[in-house]
Parts: C-alpha cells; structure tokens; sequence
C-alpha cells in the first residue's frame, strides 16, 4: 500500500500531522512493515515517526453475503483478505473522543461539524437521562458509549425536514469501495448498519455526499433522521493497492487583485455533471449516498459601489481568557479551536466588496459550498492561501 508526499497532503489538508491507520488480518505471529521512497520520485525517502499495533477483535468482516453493495443489490464480501483503511471515524453530534476514551481499541473519533453540509445543522441531542445498554449480538468495542451517547437530529419540525436533508460531504479517492458504517442508538439500544458504495473512477477525487431524509412511505410516528456516529473505510483494490493520489495544495495568491479573479463558469446556467444517486431506505429514514459534485445556476448581486471598509488584521485561533470548555454550547470544541473561539468585534475581519470577487474568483461556482441564512456560501483564499 503506496502512502502519498506526507508534506503536500498536509499542505493541502491544513493538517500539522498525519495518522494512517489500517485494519488487516496477520497469519502467523510476524508482520513485516516495510516504508520504501517512491522510485517515481526524485529525491524521495521514506520515514516514519511512530507505529502503533493494537490486536483487535473482527469486527468488520462480512463473509456471509450480508454487506449489500448500494444500488446493485449485490452481496460483497470482506474476509481475511480484504484490508481497510480508516478514513472518516467521525463522532456524530458530540465532541472528538480520544484514544483513551475508546476502551479496547483506542481509535480516535473526530466531530462531524466541518463535513455538515450548508446552513442545516439539524439539532444536537444528548442521552444525559438516559441508561446505555448493548446488547449481546453488539459488542461494546464496536463504538465507545460517547458515540452513541450524543447525536444530531433534523429537528422537532416535521415540515421543515421533509423539504431538506441532513447532508454531510467526504472527500474520497476513486476508483475504491468503501466501507460505510452508521451508528444509531434507538430507545437506549446501540445498533449499526453497514453499506458498501463503488466510487467510480474519473477525477482523481469525489465528493461523497451521506444524506438523510424522512421516508414518508412508511408512515413514521416522527418525520425525522437521527445519526450518532459514522465510519468509512476505503476497502483494497484486487491487487491488495490503498494508495490514494496526492491531494493538491490550493494555490496561494500573493496579492490581491480583482482584475486577476477568473469569470464564473456557470453565468446563470446549470452545470450538468455525472453524479451517482444511491437511495437506501432503512427505519424510516431515507439514506442517499451521491458521488459526484453538484454546481447550481449562479446568481449576482451586483453593488454600485465598493464596499471597503476598515480591515482589522486577522486573529482568528487567538483565545480571549476563554477557558471554559464550550460544549456546554451545544458546539463541539474542536469547531472552537479550529475555527476561533472568543471572537469580539476587534477581531473580526472585514474584507472588501473587491477582495471577496478575488477570493472566490468572482463567486466561481466552483467554489460554492452551500447556502446559509443570508444566500450562497463559497470558499476563498486569502492572506496567500488561508481558507
């Protein structure tokens, strides 16, 4: 299994550090791990700066033709044969749990705010009140109790939910199956699902998009979708191959310069890309997995004038004495971590009518990342690459 450049993945992903972990079957009692440079690349050496190996259960495979291939219809079959790699253990609804909270496996589950699509978060739930118990044909090393002890919901309103979806969006290599498990916990009761969705071949990477949908069809007592946790995993290709291609870093723009920003390539009209949608129904929920990219006819606001303002230089991981831990709020820590926690009216960052046209290259379509209460949400660069 080939591993990409770790210094432009960690450019290109904003990380300071990268942990790979996989799941495979040893026979015998040695495992040989061997790092080799790329022969492909000039100059290239391998290394490495801590291995962990914990022994753990099966808890993963599927021989009995159960694990259903998504739209096909079709079984697939995880054995002794099969490798994972964990890509996307996400604590749905609640905070990161670390290695030391997740008894018996020690995995380490992110929150799943930074992959929630657009303005709908849903609501957050909690089982404060409430007494966890697993049942015999679910062991506890399968999820910590944290995973299945917080959630995120549609909400209370039942028309609201049935004119969207709870939508999240991973960025997946192609050309692999992935491994889709999806942590529920009903009544106090732990249970999961397992899916496996084909991701095509075509761009180096897409866009999975996991969303949930009440199913009016079965005349649910609550139009809702509830998830407590998340994991996906990339499955080996046929010749035992993980490698993934090199994520590319965005590039940095050393000034700003509106008249450099690129026209919009949508101009009003709707891109038409190839997208597989993939509808699964399951406890009256209506779960799609759609792979592929969306891009939506855009719109212009046109100003008269420019709207400059007074910048105030950019602070945004600077902590004002907040030492309190914010989940109490509703939001996970690490959104505050990341993302600025404490922030007043002398850290915000005012940008110009001009500096937005450049920073999204004149709201390309491209760029569009949702809608939130005041229209469209794009990405942009500024400050020479920042996000």
């Amino acid at each position: 299994m080939n591993w990409a450049c770790a210094a432009q993945t960690t450019e290109a992903l904003n990380f300071a550090f990268l942990v790979k972990e996989y799941s495979i079957s040893v026979e015998g009692a040695t495992l040989d791990i061997s790092f080799l440079p790329s022969a492909k690349a000039p100059k290239a050496y391998a290394f490495v700066n801590g291995i962990e190996i914990v022994s753990m259960p099966d808890i993963y495979s599927s021989t009995d033709g159960s694990l259903m291939i998504v739209g096909l219809n079709a079984p697939f079959y995880i054995d002794n044969n099969t490798a994972l790699e964990n890509v996307y253990p996400l604590n749905v609804g609640g905070n990161d749990i670390s290695p030391s909270h997740d008894m018996g496996l020690y995995r380490s589950w992110g929150d799943d705010l930074p992959y929630i699509y657009g303005a709908a978060f849903g609501v957050l739930y909690s089982a404060d009140n409430m007494t966890i118990q697993y049942p015999t044909s679910i062991p506890s090393f399968v999820a910590p109790l944290d995973v299945y002890a917080t959630a995120r919901s549609m909400g209370p309103n039942p028309n609201i939910n049935l004119a969207y979806n709870l939508t999240w969006i991973f960025t997946v290599d192609s050309g692999f199956s992935y491994l889709v498990r999806l942590h529920f916990c009903l009544a106090g009761v732990p249970v999961y699902e397992d899916y496996l969705v084909l991701v095509p071949n075509g761009s180096p990477q897409k866009n999975m998009w996991l969303a949930l949908h009440p199913n009016p069809s079965s005349k649910p007592n609550y139009y809702d979708a509830i998830l407590n946790g998340v994991e996906i995993f990339k499955v080996n290709g046929t010749n035992g191959n993980l490698a993934g291609p090199n994520p590319i870093p965005a590039p940095k723009q050393d000034v700003i310069d509106p008249t450099r920003a690129r026209p919009s390539s949508g101009h009003g009209k709707t891109k038409n890309q190839k997208a597989i949608i993939i509808g699964v129904i399951t406890s009256g929920i209506v779960l799609a997995f759609v792979i592929g990219s969306f891009v939506v006819a855009s719109y212009r606001c046109q100003h008269g004038k420019d709207l400059s303002a007074r910048e105030v230089p950019s602070r945004w991981h600077q902590e004002q004495g907040h030492g309190k831990d914010s989940s109490a709020s509703g939001v996970p820590s690490r959104w505050h971590q990341e993302y600025g926690r404490g922030f007043t009216k002398n850290l915000c960052r005012r940008f110009s009518f001009a500096e937005i046209k450049a920073a999204t290259k004149d709201f390309d379509e491209a760029l569009l990342l949702g809608f939130g209460g005041f229209g469209k949400v794009y990405k942009g660069e500024i400050n020479g690459g920042a996000t």
